[in-house]
């Protein structure tokens, strides 16, 4: 196993990866540029009638807190030793017991690519229709699909510049269209989101654990960005890094979507932005901005994932799998994902798929921290017939009874599943006679 010392673009490898190209302002304009879903517009709208303005605020407020904290939690063992999270989870998991976690991990990523570059194609659709009268959905789509694949075998140096750039455009373009849709709707706002009682019961806590699932994705594989930071980033300086990155964009693209979906009754996101602009030099600009957002999102958190996972199963390079997680992500449908009638159905896809997630989060958390105390034989991870071999039944258990616990108790399964998957972890590593191997190496 030889450490990686520099990195040439696309080169990305599951190497210890010793050369940082990201300082805290790249990579905090990163996670910027990489939180803007649409998703989150979505799951906006879909609070209307449950919570008022204030209390969409404040459950975006508290998931974005949650999610900074978990991201630098369990991004420590990638920042300390440079190990994506394929390798990070053969601790828990065993080589051939990691291929489960990276299952859960890809499939929700290639789902929210798909649904991205519809949203993306169909804003420079409306572009083509209103500047030119060309309206060709699908030829959009193709084309707009083979440019991020292209965007995304740079790996991280394109999107360390990608982002720089992009974020800037996209905070302006968020914050022109909420007080475009506050100057539009303003009454119609103050009568059906402010002046409501909404409530702070089981649903508001429902609503940070949607906010929060957006990202509980990021959450399991934070290392893979974790440890392209500078090590004299502190944790501390993480968090502040990790909740002022997400909580701008989250923040606007959640109550943009709380706001016209309360005043008009309108769920699809472009026709919501074509309807909020009147001009048509601000509605092209702002079409474009959306377009690029989805490029930013995608190539961060949707094409790394599932490309390493690919690389670590497959042993193909990088280049090679990006292209095949971007062709993947036609079969995807996303032209059925953004129907008005789909917003629950992916309300339930978010919960259902955090319902493994937390799991799996919590099992990295008490291996890295209480079982290893933060230390781990790098030499041994990356040793395929070594301890780690196979796979490690304590983990798989422990997931189990961490998904029971949050399809149990399904509007609040990121959180439920916590504590059941954890203790429960702990308890079958000290007793359980085939993890003794996992814990001895």
């Amino acid at each position: 196993m030889s450490h990686i010392e520099t990195k040439a673009i696309g080169e990305e490898s599951l190497a210890p990866q010793e050369t940082r190209i990201m300082d805290p302002w790249s990579y905090l304009f990163a996670w910027l540029g990489g939180c803007v879903s649409i998703g989150t517009f979505t799951i906006g709208s879909g609070l209307v009638g449950t919570l008022n303005l204030l209390q969409t605020v404040v459950a975006i407020a508290i998931g974005c807190a949650v999610i900074g904290v978990a991201l630098m939690i369990n991004g420590q063992a990638g920042h300390k030793y440079g190990i994506p999270f394929m390798v990070q989870a053969r601790s828990a998991f065993g080589f051939a017991g990691t291929r489960i976690p990276a299952l859960v991990r890809s499939v929700p990523a290639i789902v929210w690519f798909g649904f991205q570059s519809w949203i993306g194609a169909g804003a420079l659709n409306l572009v083509s229709a209103t500047l030119f009268g060309y309206d060709n959905m699908v030829v959009f789509f193709i084309g707009f699909q083979f440019l991020q694949i292209g965007l995304s075998v740079l790996g991280f140096h394109g999107i360390k510049w990608l982002e720089n750039i992009g974020s800037v455009f996209i905070i302006g373009s968020l914050v022109y269209m909420f007080f475009s849709v506050i100057g539009k709707y303003g009454d119609e706002i103050m009568t059906n989101l402010v002046n409501v009682e909404g409530t702070w019961g089981a649903p508001f806590w429902g609503a940070t654990m949607l906010f929060l699932g957006i990202y509980s994705t990021m959450m399991l594989n934070v290392s893979d960005y974790s440890r392209e930071l500078r090590r004299n980033v502190g944790p501390f300086r993480q968090v502040v890094i990790y909740a002022n990155s997400i909580l701008p964009a989250t923040l606007f693209m959640g109550l943009i979507g709380l706001m016209v979906s309360g005043a008009t009754g309108e769920v699809d996101p472009i026709k919501v932005f074509s309807s909020a602009v009147d001009n048509k030099p601000l509605l092209v600009a702002t079409l474009l901005f959306i377009a690029f957002a989805q490029v930013t999102t995608n190539i961060l958190n949707n094409v790394v994932p599932p490309a390493y996972a690919l690389m670590d199963v497959f042993k193909i390079n990088f280049k090679t799998a990006a292209v095949i997680v971007g062709l993947l992500a036609f079969a995807t449908f996303p032209w059925e994902l953004v129907k008005d009638e789909s917003a629950a159905g992916l309300g339930l896809f978010i919960q259902t798929y955090s319902a493994f997630l937390g799991p799996i989060f919590a099992i990295l958390v008490v291996d890295y921290f209480v079982l290893r105390r933060q230390t781990l034989d790098i030499d041994k991870l990356y040793d395929a017939d070594g301890p780690y071999r196979g796979v490690n039944w304590a983990a798989v258990i422990a997931m189990a009874i961490g998904v029971g616990a949050a399809l149990t108790f399904s509007a609040l399964s990121w959180y439920a599943s916590l504590l059941p998957a954890g203790i429960a972890y702990f308890l079958l590593m000290k007793h359980l006679p085939s993890a003794r191997r996992f814990l001895d190496a």
